[in-house]
């Protein structure tokens, strides 16, 4: 039997013997909510689209599955036993079908909990501004009408601007005061609002699912300060020892607007135009009821983001690249938090061992199986402005093991058999990681998916990645085909042991 839902906020204790399901569980909310509640003693079930999405979080005492909206077993199987469950889902990749999604998404979510026997959903969404709204924001909120048809009460939480690390808001505001000490802006840069931590955010998710009262409730979630966007950037700017200078025009409207922010900032384009759109007008909290009902003191804008700063300075790093991550950024809080990332993938008739044989050999006198002119070229360049080219190459043909050198990349990440991760030591306007992922499919058939991941260092970061993408899309898709064929043409080789 389900356990109860207090009335009474007991705070960190009210979680022992609660059963959670985080639905969503890979996104950004997502991402910190597993480990805050896991922490306070809840029973949590994190659960994404896709499973190895979660593999590199590394969170203990924590079960991880695969479930989607749209796949009514997945979804009986992860709400199985759970009394709360987070929905922390959304569709904004989909295209502009992307508010039809939501609604089917979220009723299917409603029924399978009301199969379940879920005491409660817990929905965060957006803050609704008066007047004409987004098209983003209008599927935010009727999404949680959605829900709310369902036979389990749903308590939603409406937040605005979140500051911490990996928010959208957050991240633009990084990118832009970093990398642009001249910014032509646009009218957006003077619309309200109540930026709220990320800190404040976990909190009232991790006090209202336990209090009776806030069962079928919307309440609105705010800060303690009314600011511009502006006033956002230069806060933050003070922060960090920058003083940009900020000139609104009108010309810019919302959709050149997220144009120019997919140009000068690293966060993802269809994120940063529901940022943009969110931003049109002022987007203010009614926050009495949630004051009343859990008081607490909120931090201000320039407290959270002093605590985004140090958050991800003390994250620890999973076993593969994440993004985010500051190993994979050099430890430079200027980088772009977002990668870019391009990836290529091949079927090789061989078996996962031979492809990773082939894996394992790659650099050194082996090269790159691919344009190995190439590489040569890169790493001639990267020696003449001061990097470290290809002249340490690598210390045994076939074995590898942690920190270890091949030409200009280091083994930041190994998974013997499975997957090898290098972060770039050469010369770059931002940090690179390169992954390689051996999957396999049958006794003589295994998959290799490539993935380069590029954490910008401002404009020019975005420039060098722009320019390089054609060149990358060839040198990428040429590799992944070129190793896939050398191990299918030697298909006895085997695995070799990872040292340390």
């Amino acid at each position: 039997m389900n356990a109860e839902v207090s009335s009474d906020p007991r705070g960190d204790a009210g979680w022992h013997g609660v059963r959670v399901l985080v639905l969503g569980a890979s996104g950004y909310i997502g991402t910190h909510l597993v480990p805050f509640l896991a922490a306070r003693g809840a029973t949590v079930r994190a659960a994404a689209r896709r499973a190895d999405a979660l593999a590199s979080r590394s969170w203990p005492r924590v079960e991880t599955v695969r479930a989607d909206v749209m796949d009514e077993a997945s979804l009986d199987a992860a709400l199985a036993g759970i009394d709360i469950a987070f929905y922390l889902v959304h569709s904004m990749a989909a295209g502009s079908d992307f508010p039809r999604l939501d609604r089917e998404a979220a009723a299917r979510f409603a029924a399978a909990a009301t199969r379940a026997g879920v005491r409660r959903i817990v929905y965060l969404g957006g803050l609704q501004p008066k007047g004409r709204i987004s098209a983003h924001l209008a599927s935010r909120s009727e999404t949680g009408q959605v829900l709310r048809k369902g036979a389990v009460p749903v308590t939603e939480l409406r937040a605005g601007i979140i500051i911490g690390p990996g928010s959208a808001a957050f991240e633009v505001i990084r990118d832009l005061v970093f990398h642009l000490p001249v910014m032509v802006t646009p009218r957006w840069v003077s619309s309200r609002s109540q930026p709220i931590a990320l800190a404040d955010v976990l909190e009232y998710l991790g006090r209202l699912p336990l209090l009776a009262e806030a069962a079928g409730a919307v309440f609105d979630i705010g800060g303690p300060e009314v600011l511009t966007y502006k006033e956002l950037m230069l806060q933050f700017g003070e922060l960090v020892g920058r003083r940009p200078l900020i000139v609104p025009v009108p010309v810019l409207t919302p959709q050149l607007s997220s144009y120019w922010l997919d140009l000068v900032t690293a966060v993802p384009a269809n994120v940063a135009r529901a940022l943009i759109e969110g931003l049109e007008h002022d987007v203010l909290a009614d926050d009495a009821p949630i004051r009343a009902l859990i008081p607490r003191r909120l931090l201000t804008y320039r407290e959270a983001a002093q605590a985004a700063l140090a958050v991800e300075q003390q994250a620890g790093d999973g076993q593969r690249w994440t993004e985010g991550s500051m190993r994979f950024r050099q430890e430079r809080a200027d980088f772009a938090f977002y990668a870019k990332r391009m990836s290529a993938q091949a079927i090789c008739s061989a078996p996962a061992e031979s492809l990773w044989h082939t894996v394992a050999s790659i650099g050194g006198e082996q090269g790159y199986y691919f344009l190995d002119r190439l590489w040569s070229v890169r790493g001639c360049l990267d020696r003449l402005v001061g990097g470290v080219g290809m002249r340490q190459g690598r210390h045994h043909p076939t074995d590898l093991a942690l920190d270890d050198r091949i030409d200009f990349w280091r083994v930041a990440a190994l998974e013997p058999g499975r997957r090898l991760t290098l972060l770039a030591e050469m010369k770059l306007p931002g940090a690179a990681a390169l992954e390689f992922e051996v999957v396999p499919l049958a006794a003589d058939c295994s998959r290799l998916t490539v993935t380069a991941y590029f954490h910008p260092a401002g404009a020019p970061g975005l420039v060098y990645w722009h320019v390089l993408t054609p060149v990358h899309a060839v040198l990428f898709t040429g590799m992944v085909h070129s190793m896939a064929a050398r191990a299918a043409r030697a298909p006895h080789q085997g695995m070799q042991p990872a040292r340390g």
